[in-house]
């Protein structure tokens, strides 16, 4: 593994779920983590977590906003001077509404957080990365199950997640005449505020229509793999992982 120490990580979705989990591991690894997201005092929370570890910087930013993604990564260069790891891990989903009822305020809501936020995440880290020396660097987009198959009324996630994988592979092309390597780890049923409804009540929506509770995973498990792909060399690269609960309803049809 590539020694992390002096190397910037940035993170976005830092304050919560698998966002605080991949913080929290790329700390203990020895990067230094920059926490970004819309609520200060979830990133606090995150900092405080991983103070006994690692070191870190808060910075709010809003993934809908361009003029807010632009200052986050000018703040990186104006208090670091250069960015090793970029994880896109923000993102949303849209109320579970038949496919015909889904407005299209829903639909770009989605698609502004979860794809838009990430295309223009990585264009800055493309134009930091190529300049810096040593240069190079490597970009970690947050995937999904849903990269894969879709859940029952999830068209507006299910569609951005498959275009997610499209980024992950353009952009990992195009990235190789600079040195920076772009993968996507493609994650199911981590435990995490998002997922709390799969063991609530009545559970979440299989495909025949009826309701059950999943088996979830340690969001930790996916830190640590957000972590181990972060270390690699540049020469090595991740362009895929699956980390999902062992007994979710996926393979075989269910």
């Amino acid at each position: 593994m590539a020694d992390a120490t002096n190397k910037i990580a940035l993170v976005t979705g830092a304050g919560t779920g698998v966002g605080r989990a991949a913080s929290l591991a790329l700390m203990n690894a020895g990067f230094t983590v920059v926490l970004a997201g819309r609520r200060m005092e979830m990133l606090e929370e995150t900092k405080k977590l991983g103070d006994n570890v690692g070191k870190s910087l808060c910075v709010s930013a809003d993934m809908t906003n361009p003029g807010s993604i632009a200052a986050l990564f000018a703040k990186v260069m104006e208090t670091y001077g250069r960015l090793d790891v970029l994880f896109n891990n923000a993102g949303m989903g849209a109320p579970p509404v038949n496919f015909e009822d889904l407005s299209l305020e829903q639909w770009q809501a989605v698609v502004n957080t979860n794809l838009t936020g990430p295309f223009l995440c990585t264009q800055h880290a493309f134009r930091i990365m190529k300049d810096q020396n040593p240069r190079g660097g490597r970009i970690i987009n947050n995937g999904s199950i849903s990269a894969h198959a879709p859940r029952p009324f999830s068209a507006a996630y299910t569609s951005t997640k498959h275009a997610i994988t499209g980024l992950t592979k353009a952009s990992n092309l195009d990235g190789r005449m600079y040195d920076i390597a772009v993968g996507q780890v493609d994650i199911g049923n981590a435990a995490t505020p998002m997922t709390d409804r799969m063991v609530a009540g009545p559970g979440v929506m299989q495909p025949d229509g009826t309701m059950k509770h999943e088996p979830r995973m340690d969001a930790k498990a996916v830190g640590d793999a957000v972590a181990y792909m972060a270390g690699l060399p540049l020469d090595a690269n991740v362009l895929f992982m699956t980390v999902m609960a062992t007994k979710m309803p996926f393979v075989g049809r269910g």
